[in-house]
């Protein structure tokens, strides 16, 4: 006989103390778990305390309840463009990186940043350049967070520390160039070295953020001084229009003169060419004369009386004729001879050029050599 039969003598064995009852019944359990429960909360421990039962269940589940609640409460998703900083009872624990992640609510505290949108700041300064000049530079910022627990931990306002380190590099920049450097073609250089100098400063400060573009949006004087400035810029334009006329001006004007001169060096090289052939020439004309005269000086002395009479007479149009001897002077109109045509055997006209003149001057001059022979032999005769 089993020691669960009915009617068996060995009742006492009965594990659930349940005399003749059969197996133990879930209720009967679920009500000593509630006598237990609500005496270590203060209820009663009887059995026919039936509010008490009542109160303790429902506090029970209502404690499950929120139990369960606080669980769901510490599920969250981390997008992929994200990063969450996990603080725990203040103090930073983990980052925590995208998909699916728990952490135990009013405990942890989870910051999330956004590490992949690209942040923008701009400001408008007005600083001294290094002429001592007043300018008006306006520059905007764009940025990514490189470091979320940097970000989050190491600086109280990343965003003012950026505007801050941002300026001052700007004035340390801007300070070492001159305002029209600055307001022309400086800008490229400004928003380079003002990138590398504050990306130092945004290091050293443990921020968190890396920079992805520094731009020098305008760059002006200020509004005080706009009118005195364009007068400026005017007169500036000014010069640099007459310097293009001067310049136009010169690039037309020089190669002229350089082309003068190399005519003049090339005529004064000519020149020189020509007098010293001419001097060697003449020399040379004066051994050969001088060799002829050596051989026969009579015949040489009349020849060059002839030449020198004929140069003399090419340059003149009237002529006077004094014989040695004869007391009458000869007139020879050679303007007219020369202009004059004499008919030749032919019957045509026969202009008189220079060797006609030279013959008929020797003609004369021989008739008038006659003459006075002549004349000289009848007074010899007398």
């Amino acid at each position: 006989m089993s020691w669960n039969e009915p009617g068996g003598g060995n009742n006492s064995r009965d594990p659930w103390g349940g005399g003749n009852q059969g197996p133990p019944d879930l209720d009967e359990a679920l009500k000593k778990l509630q006598q237990r429960l609500g005496g270590l909360f203060g209820g009663s421990k009887g059995g026919g305390g039936g509010g008490g039962g009542a109160s303790a269940s429902f506090f029970i589940v209502l404690l499950l309840g929120a139990a369960i609640v606080w669980a769901l409460m510490g599920l969250y998703q981390i997008d992929e463009q994200e990063r969450a900083v996990v603080l725990r009872f203040g103090k930073y624990h983990s980052t925590a990186r995208p998909g699916l992640q728990w952490n135990p609510p009013l405990i942890d505290e989870v910051i999330r940043v956004n590490t992949t949108k690209v942040r923008a700041a701009s400001f408008r300064e007005i600083m001294l350049t290094q002429d001592e000049n007043i300018v008006e530079v306006k520059m905007s910022v764009q940025y990514i967070i490189d470091d979320v627990k940097n970000y989050v931990l190491q600086v109280r306002e990343p965003e003012n520390s950026l505007q801050q380190a941002a300026k001052s590099a700007l004035r340390h920049v801007v300070g070492g160039m001159t305002m029209d450097l600055v307001l022309t073609e400086g800008r490229t250089r400004i928003a380079t070295e003002v990138d590398d100098r504050l990306q130092d400063y945004l290091t050293s400060y443990t921020t968190g953020i890396r920079l992805s573009a520094v731009n020098v949006d305008d760059s002006k004087p200020p509004s005080q001084v706009q009118a005195a400035f364009d007068d400026v810029i005017k007169a500036r334009e000014d010069e640099e229009r007459v310097k293009n006329e001067a310049q136009s001006y010169a690039n037309g004007i020089v190669p002229e003169a350089r082309g003068q001169a190399q005519r003049q060096i090339e005529e004064a090289s000519a020149y020189r060419e020509q007098v010293i052939a001419k001097a060697e020439g003449e020399a040379d004309r004066f051994s050969n004369l001088l060799a002829a005269y050596r051989k026969a000086p009579v015949v040489t002395r009349e020849r060059l009386y002839l030449d020198a009479v004929q140069n003399v007479l090419a340059n003149t149009s009237k002529i006077m004729v004094d014989v040695e001897g004869g007391n009458n002077v000869m007139y020879l109109p050679l303007d007219k001879l020369g202009t004059s045509t004499t008919p030749t055997r032919g019957g045509a006209p026969m202009s008189i050029n220079t060797s006609n003149i030279r013959e008929l001057t020797d003609a004369v001059t021989e008739q008038l050599r006659r003459d006075a022979a002549a004349q000289q032999a009848r007074r010899g005769g007398r």
